[in-house]
């Protein structure tokens, strides 16, 4: 059996599960380049919780959690099997390593889930469980998560993460929209961070916000950039770019192989 990888993705708008853009395209060829998974346990951004938690939902619901986009956004459906047998091992994993992890039998997907899944699986074949992030904690906290799920690459599983790799919404260019220039301070930091993981320099990654040149503007809080970090304590680096794109002049979409 190959080792399933470690991902990090930017889901970026829900739009992203209609629209044609080249991170909607990127995922369209991601999922049949890679090898395929008996199950995902995908850690989203938008599920957040005090400790780690996973969702552990036979038929889990598509939960639209935005307001103000297009009707037909609110009728797509993802009715992916869930995987409570994955989500009951992956918090053993987790106890196992020290830290405290709880279960939950009600959560459905959000669209940190189920926007990159409805690309990378449009036939929604594969379980999925999920794993919610402490957007109180810090990103060796979150790393730590991920090694303590590392070995479950060897068993089938691909851990996949979804974030986004700069998350100022405020100083996006709405106007400009998807073609609008990107900014310079967006820019230095994605840059950064792309050699970061190229060098494999985990530590610095780690303490990014006082490292990577205009974090903070780039990550007001960083709850996007918390994925992240799972993937990256569950894969290896130096990791792989696989994509890198920016809608709105600040809004990165770039994704990494760990």
């Amino acid at each position: 059996m190959s080792t399933m990888p470690a991902l990090f993705v930017s889901h970026g708008s829900p739009m992203l599960a209609l629209s044609d853009e080249p991170a909607g395209r990127f995922f369209d060829a991601l999922g049949p380049s890679l090898p395929r998974p008996d199950a995902i346990l995908l850690a989203s951004a938008h599920f957040e919780t005090e400790v780690p938690t996973l969702g552990a939902v036979q038929q889990p619901e598509t939960i639209h959690d935005f307001h103000g986009f297009p009707e037909p956004l609110y009728q797509v459906r993802y009715p992916a099997t869930g995987a409570p047998g994955l989500a009951r091992l992956a918090a053993e994993r987790i106890a196992a390593a020290g830290l405290p992890v709880k279960i939950d039998d009600k959560r459905g997907l959000d669209h940190g889930a189920w926007v990159p899944l409805r690309r990378m699986y449009p036939a929604a074949d594969i379980p999925v469980a999920t794993l919610s992030i402490q957007s109180h904690r810090d990103p060796a906290h979150h790393y730590a998560v991920g090694q303590a799920l590392r070995g479950l690459r060897d068993e089938g599983v691909m851990v996949l993460a979804s974030g986004s790799l700069t998350h100022n919404l405020r100083a996006l260019d709405w106007r400009g929209g998807p073609d609008a220039p990107v900014s310079a301070w967006a820019r230095a930091f994605i840059d950064w961070v792309a050699a970061a993981v190229d060098e494999g320099r985990t530590e610095d990654l780690l303490n990014y916000r006082r490292l990577a040149p205009e974090a903070v503007k780039n990550h007001p809080a960083d709850e996007h950039f918390l994925p992240f970090f799972v993937a990256l304590g569950a894969g290896d680096l130096p990791g792989r770019r696989l994509h890198a794109s920016v809608t709105m002049g600040a809004l990165a979409m770039d994704a990494y192989s760990f």
